[in-house]
C-alpha cells in the first residue's frame, strides 16, 4: 500500500501498523507524536492502529533550542 509520510509517498506491506512503519522506517525511538489525516494517535495506540492504503502520517520529533 502506499501512503505518505511528513510529504513523501512511501510503501509499506498491507495491514502495517502504525508502529510497524515507524519501526521499519528506524523512527520508533524518535518520534514523540503521530498524526494519520490530520488526527492525532497516541502513543499507546500505535501497536494496534492499522494505516490504510492513501493514509497520511506526521511524523514529529521535537528538538530543544532556540
Amino acid at each position: 500500500m502506499k501512503i505518505v509520510v511528513n510529504g513523501h509517498e512511501k510503501e509499506f506491506r498491507q495491514d502495517s501498523t502504525l508502529l510497524d512503519i515507524l519501526k521499519e522506517l528506524s523512527l520508533e525511538e524518535k518520534v514523540m507524536a503521530a498524526a494519520v489525516n490530520m488526527n492525532i494517535v497516541k502513543k499507546d495506540e500505535w501497536k494496534s492502529y492499522v494505516v490504510k492504503d492513501g493514509d497520511k502520517l506526521e511524523l514529529l520529533d521535537f528538538v530543544g533550542g532556540g
